[in-house]
This record gives C-alpha cells, sequence and structure tokens, in this order.
C-alpha cells in the first residue's frame, strides 16, 4: 500500500508576477482615462475646408462657430440650421457677442455675405471668417 504525503507542497507564484500586476492595472486605468478625456475638439457638422490665409484664426472654446458648407448648409456650434432661422438661433445664445464662421472655400461669396448679414441682422458685432494657414 502507497502511503500519501501528509504535507503537500505548494507552488508559490514568482515574485515577478506579482510587480507586473499593478503595472497592468495601472496601464488599463491610465487607457479608460485617456478614452474618456481624449476628446481635444468637436468635429464639424459636414466637411469644411476654408480658404487659405496669411493669418489663421483658431477655433477658440465655448464661442459661437457658424459652419457654412459648400452646397449652402448652415450649422450653429455642429446643429444644423435653416437659413431662415439663422438669426433666431443666434440671437438666443449668451455668448452671441462674438461669432466665428467658418466657410468652405469652394462657398460662393454671396452665401458667406448673406450670412455675415444674418448675423448683423442678429445684433452679432464682432465676426472672425476662419482660415488656414497657406501651404497647411
Amino acid at each position: 500500500m502507497m502511503t500519501r504525503p501528509l504535507f503537500v507542497r505548494v507552488r508559490r507564484r514568482s515574485l515577478q508576477d506579482d510587480r507586473v500586476l499593478p503595472l497592468i492595472n495601472v496601464v488599463f486605468l491610465l487607457l479608460i482615462f485617456f478614452m474618456l478625456a481624449g476628446r481635444l475638439a468637436a468635429s464639424d457638422p459636414f466637411p469644411v475646408q476654408p480658404p487659405e490665409s496669411a493669418s489663421t484664426v483658431s477655433d477658440a472654446p465655448g464661442k459661437l462657430v457658424v459652419h457654412v458648407a459648400a452646397d449652402g448648409r448652415l450649422a450653429v456650434n455642429g446643429a444644423a440650421v435653416s437659413p431662415g432661422g439663422l438669426g433666431a438661433v443666434i440671437a438666443g445664445r449668451e455668448q452671441a457677442g462674438s461669432v466665428q464662421v467658418k466657410a468652405d472655400a469652394r462657398t460662393e461669396a454671396l452665401a458667406v455675405v448673406r450670412v455675415l448679414e444674418w448675423l448683423r441682422e442678429a445684433g452679432i458685432d464682432r465676426v472672425q471668417l476662419v482660415t488656414q494657414a497657406r501651404g497647411g
């Protein structure tokens, strides 16, 4: 008859495993943090390629931005707006003292001028046209 040992030696994990697990936890926490906080700028509601200029105006967070597409579509801070309702939408905003207009380079100049007139009628006293640096 074979006898069994009374004490069985339990194999312990190596010390390297104990040091790697907290590192993996930290890496996953950082990954989750950057996924949640990684949104740097709101995307445009439709593709807009601003005209080239010697100077540029960067998008300032919290400002009203009016997007004008090449086909004449309008959006205010990413929300689509009908051309007739642009003035009402702008007038209802608190920070409507200054507005950035981001128009596509292929947009007709008369369409941009109409948008500027609607903004003036809505009481906007300061408008910035967003452009991109030449060659960029």
